[in-house]
């Protein structure tokens, strides 16, 4: 097959139209019509076909497109030079979540801006979770608990943190101990995007026969934080998480008292990106930024 076809096939894959693939390429709708020709022979398969006024791409076509669009880069990032790291001008877009991104953030963009001064960081919140973000390029990078990535997504894990729990210093939880039953006839504040009131602790708790109230749910950690510095609510983060910014609130950490599974810290990234130095470094930096102040347990 000819290579030269090749980003043709693309404009076409990605307008799923001639006129737009011709306009995209710069060249005319009659070149773009003869290379169709010459693409379906080459394929087997007609590619783009009638419907009404419009083209619609055939099942092969969409099969294509992602692999066509991602050779085409990944062909790109290795012919062309590399660019000093001083010289990289470019956005990165992270999906981050409220409790990571007030512990890395900061961390992170400094380091960026210290290599690539003219590089820039937009984070977003998880609010796109579950969405085809990585895959669309809406997002470089997803950082935090990674929960059923589209099936071609890359993820590497990078830190495993125990959770514990939090009440403002003046809980009267804390005049006794606070074991099990205490733990589980105080008042909780949920933390879920999607108001879901019952994890790992429930099923824990019900297995010593147990329950407790999750009186309030809340779609940030922030927000559970704030809300248990002036109620009597309970809420949940991670173990070592901004020590300061803790005592500041006037909060106060105890082990949970029942067994819990830590939580798992990845980052995710779609495979276009895999061979790009740019992105590379970034992922290099996250890795770094991640391992070096992940919270310590008990610290």
């Amino acid at each position: 097959m000819d290579l030269n076809l090749l980003p043709i096939l693309d404009a076409l894959l990605q307008e799923n139209s001639i006129t737009l693939a011709a306009e995209r390429l710069g060249t005319s709708p009659a070149s773009v019509s003869r290379a169709l020709g010459r693409l379906r022979r080459a394929l087997g398969d007609p590619l783009l076909v009638r419907a009404g006024q419009q083209m619609v791409p055939t099942p092969r076509a969409i099969e294509l497109r992602e692999e066509v669009r991602a050779l085409l880069e990944h062909a790109g990032t290795v012919l062309a030079p590399a660019p000093g790291l001083p010289d990289l001008d470019r956005t990165f877009t992270l999906q981050v979540g409220d409790l990571l991104l007030g512990l890395f953030a900061g961390r992170l963009s400094e380091r960026v801006r210290a290599e690539a001064p003219q590089a820039d960081l937009v984070f977003l919140p998880e609010a796109i979770e579950g969405t085809p973000a990585l895959r669309q390029s809406a997002v470089d990078v997803e950082l935090g608990v990674l929960n059923h990535p589209d099936p071609e997504i890359l993820t590497e894990p990078l830190a495993a943190v125990p959770l514990v729990a939090v009440a403002r210093a003046g809980h009267p939880l804390f005049d006794g101990p606070a074991d099990v039953r205490a733990f589980a006839a105080a008042d909780h504040v949920g933390i879920s995007r999607k108001g879901r009131r019952r994890g790992p602790i429930d099923a824990a708790l019900e297995r010593q026969g147990l329950n407790r109230r999750v009186a309030v749910v809340v779609p940030s950690h922030t927000a559970a934080l704030f809300m248990a510095r002036t109620t009597d609510l309970v809420c949940l983060t991670l173990d070592g998480w901004l020590p300061d910014a803790i005592t500041a609130l006037g909060l106060r950490t105890f082990p949970i008292p029942v067994p819990t599974p830590p939580v798992e810290i990845g980052m995710a990234w779609h495979p276009r990106h895999s061979a790009d130095r740019g992105h590379q470094w970034l992922r290099d930096h996250i890795r770094e930024t991640v391992r070096a102040h992940a919270p310590q347990p008990g610290k």
